[in-house]
């Protein structure tokens, strides 16, 4: 059993645990998620199982898109409504002014991550030193805001935001920063994952209810799930020398697959006899590089 599982994760719930219900639901012990969503957030969670895992670097660098409620008047230490509310402000924004400021969140940007996050320091978690009562320092992280709307305002104080954004984004950050920028303060108060890559929140599946048989008919096949990248081919002679180790001069392949132009630092999904063998590409010696396999 390998495959990708696009869950709707609940509110209420670590990523943590909705890996080990479809552990208990597939009866397999293989399955992890692609990149965290906070308990307190809802929606795409991409969970792999089997050999599916070792997707896990490819998944958790794609882009996000989220739906996320900010309430301006106050901070927490978490910026989100698990923590204790530090800051109080009467200055609250205008649907007008939020609106006039969004320009200036989109594109790269250094971005301080909230000082209760995962972010390591000395090897220590920030979070973990910061319910300590230590201090935490932390550095900006390079990310980037694709884009950034006002979808609605639900009260006087509380708005909600489409945010299409890099892996890495703090949203939490977001409505610090915004909040900052309005000479007010702000907490973000709801938050839904509603992309992640190719994955929408409509496909996906929600756990309530799913037995083995109807979980496993939602898994995704993995080349199916990879069907952004351009597709390779091997002969059997080829596949044999690359499970026992021999180098394999690119053109070979590119030969075998009738290509003649080559695309520099590109990546493919490389298959033998329709089936999976892995992701490739070519490395700095012009040879064939296997950078996830995922073969049997």
């Amino acid at each position: 059993m390998k495959g990708i599982l696009a869950i709707n994760k609940p509110k209420g719930i670590s990523s943590s645990n909705i890996v080990v219900k479809i552990k208990k639901i597939l009866n397999t012990k293989k399955v992890g998620h692609m990149g965290t969503l906070d308990p307190l957030a809802s929606g795409v969670l991409i969970i792999g199982v089997g050999k599916a895992t070792r997707l896990f670097q490819e998944f958790l660098n794609k882009k996000k898109r989220y739906l996320a409620t900010f309430k301006f008047g106050e901070q927490t230490d978490t910026l989100d409504l698990e923590g204790k509310v530090i800051k109080t402000c009467s200055n609250l924004p205008t649907k007008q002014q939020i609106e006039s400021v969004l320009p200036n969140f989109i594109g790269n940007q250094d971005q301080l991550p909230p000082e209760y996050s995962s972010k390591k320091i000395d090897g220590k978690r920030a979070y973990d030193l910061a319910r300590s009562g230590k201090e935490v320092s932390l550095k900006p992280s390079k990310i980037e805001i694709y884009d950034m709307k006002l979808v609605s305002q639900l009260s006087e104080k509380t708005f909600v935001f489409d945010i299409y954004c890099s892996s890495g984004t703090y949203i939490r950050s977001i409505a610090r920063d915004l909040g900052e920028k309005l000479n007010s303060c702000a907490t973000m108060v709801d938050l839904v994952r509603t992309e992640c890559g190719n994955f929408k929140i409509k496909d996906c599946s929600l756990l309530e209810n799913q037995t083995t048989e109807s979980l496993s008919s939602s898994i995704i096949k993995i080349e199916d799930a990879l069907n952004y990248l351009e597709k390779l081919s091997i002969s059997d002679e080829l596949l044999t020398d690359l499970l026992n180790g021999k180098k394999i001069n690119f053109k070979e392949v590119l030969k075998f697959n009738n290509i003649h132009k080559k695309s520099n630092n590109k990546k493919y999904c490389l298959f033998n006899n329709n089936q999976i063998v892995g992701i490739c590409m070519e490395d700095s010696f012009d040879n064939l590089k296997i950078e996830t396999f995922l073969y049997n």
